[in-house]
């Protein structure tokens, strides 16, 4: 069996990127000798997952793959820069051997000025035993003293000064490790290699295919949206993430929504017991109530079963970068572009005062990007620049976009509610009736003429069983409601001018026979 000489270069040609992991192709051509060869190729992904290698040659040459397999090799770096590194890894390690020198400068200095300090104890001792017992050498005493504190403040100065520069030093090699952390990647002591035994009947030239999964990369939606008057530009990029030790240059990039790793798992089966018991006179005469609340969801014209998205088990999403691109391998996040499309705006002032007292500038559009929208934040932009950032929900192809630009300083709400409970005397039926008081405000410059309408909301309950009946007084509606749909939310168009202020009543009631308890 031949072996080849050298290493043959095996560049990465596409990626496709999923919720932690990706899938990386390879693509090069191999000049094959009759016979049974081994071909070494690389380097590669130290992290490439082994059981998922897979190798072929294409089939215009008769050529076989016999095994294939990952060879990993270390080469740890030495302690000190050779010649092939950097001026600024040189400075570092100066930098280290500067500061190991005045480290222990330091530690010798403050051994020193310990002793002394014992020094000065013993001889203040003495002069106190010698002037007890009568015994007095001032002229000796004096010069010792002299001696010793000049010692002190010699080596307390060069200990402040070894201080200064130590902190000097420490914050010149804090700055060189993050300048070289910004500008230069280390290189992978631990490198893999691709070997390959192929078989050829003969001599000749053959395209190599090679994949195998990677961990330590990801990506996530992004948006931008851009409102310009009545139109509205919404640009898709995925934010990718690989720190896989090697860079993705020029390949293309399929973002997908797939969860590999639990593809394979069946759904866990349970018992499920339903048992029938007969109901209690007391239940028989009652009809227990609850109130709960209900989130209502548009998914658009074309019917959808849940909201998948990168972090969902909905259906599986694949998007394609249009162009080929380049990730590094710097663990930093690197937006690609994905699509971009301009559909016309249509603008709304809505409030919803039981939620917020807030009223907001939505923008409404479809979606002609031609894909799903997933989940993500989005950047909003006006004419006066960036002015926030929002969230996107899922949105199916052709249903409508909807963007929150923002609150209006100028308008205020006040929402009040009363409630009274009256019961009939010969039906027995309790009837609650509830008002509410929408009050608008707004609060306009001079320069502002023009009327403005804002979008108000307010919700009923709606009832599913017969026994409890819910009625929308319109007589008592101050003004009638523009619109009621099913779901019980009521809408009214409120127009406002500079300054102005409305009041808006909702009434409504809720009735219900005697058996039903709970309301």
């Amino acid at each position: 069996m031949s072996t080849s000489s050298g290493s043959i270069p095996l560049p990465v040609t596409a990626v496709t990127c999923t919720e932690d992991r990706a899938h990386v192709e390879r693509a090069t051509v191999v000049d094959l000798d009759a016979g049974t060869q081994r071909l070494w190729l690389g380097p590669v992904s130290a992290l490439a997952v082994d059981r998922t290698l897979h190798a072929e040659l294409t089939a215009g040459h008769p050529a076989s793959v016999l095994d294939a397999r990952i060879v990993r090799s270390w080469t740890p770096r030495g302690p000190r820069p050779t010649g092939d590194d950097s001026a600024l890894r040189h400075h570092v390690s100066a930098l280290e051997e500067e500061r190991a020198g005045l480290e222990q400068r330091r530690d010798r200095l403050r051994t020193r000025l310990d002793l002394l300090g014992v020094l000065a104890a013993d001889l203040l001792r003495e002069i106190g035993e010698g002037a007890g017992s009568g015994e007095a050498d001032r002229a000796r005493w004096t010069r010792e003293l002299d001696r010793v504190d000049a010692e002190r403040d010699a080596h307390g100065e060069r200990l402040r000064t070894v201080e200064a520069r130590l902190a000097a030093v420490a914050a010149e090699l804090a700055e060189a490790e993050r300048a070289r952390l910004l500008a230069e990647t280390e290189p992978a002591e631990l490198v893999g290699h691709i070997e390959l035994t192929v078989h050829a009947p003969a001599a000749g030239r053959a395209e190599l295919r090679l994949s195998h999964l990677v961990p330590c990369a990801l990506w996530r939606p992004a948006y931008r949206a851009v409102l310009d008057g009545d139109s509205l530009t919404l640009d898709t990029d995925a934010v990718v993430w690989q720190r896989t030790g090697e860079d993705w240059t020029n390949v293309r990039l399929t973002l997908s929504t797939a969860r590999s790793a639990t593809a394979g798992e069946p759904p866990r089966l349970g018992t499920d017991r339903l048992t029938l018991t007969d109901r209690s006179p007391e239940e028989r005469r009652t009809v227990h109530v609850d109130l709960r609340e209900e989130e209502i969801a548009d998914l658009g014209p074309a019917p959808e079963t849940g909201l998948p998205g990168v972090d969902d088990d909905g259906e599986v999403r694949v998007l394609r970068s249009p162009a080929p691109v380049s990730v590094p391998a710097d663990g930093r996040a690197h937006r690609v572009p994905v699509s971009s499309f301009t559909t016309p705006a249509r603008s709304e002032y809505a409030c919803s005062p039981e939620l917020s007292p807030l009223v907001t500038h939505m923008v409404r559009g479809d979606n002609r990007s031609g894909h799903a929208l997933l989940a993500g934040p989005v950047d909003l932009v006006r004419g006066s620049g960036f002015s926030g950032r929002g969230t996107l929900d899922f949105t199916a192809p052709g249903a409508p976009v909807e963007l929150a630009f923002g609150s209006r300083d100028d308008h205020r709400v006040l929402r009040r509610t009363e409630e009274s409970r009256d019961t009939a005397g010969i039906t027995q039926r309790t009837v609650v009736t509830r008002t509410v008081r929408l009050h608008l405000s707004r609060f306009s410059s001079p320069a502002e003429h023009d009327d403005r309408t804002v979008v108000v909301r307010e919700r009923v309950p709606v009832s599913e069983v017969s026994a409890v009946e819910v009625r929308l007084r319109r007589d008592a509606c101050s003004p009638v409601p523009d619109a009621v749909d099913a779901d019980g939310i009521v809408r009214w168009d409120v127009p406002l001018a500079p300054g102005a202020r409305r009041t808006v009543t909702l009434v409504y009631e809720v009735s219900a026979s005697s058996k039903v308890t709970g309301l």
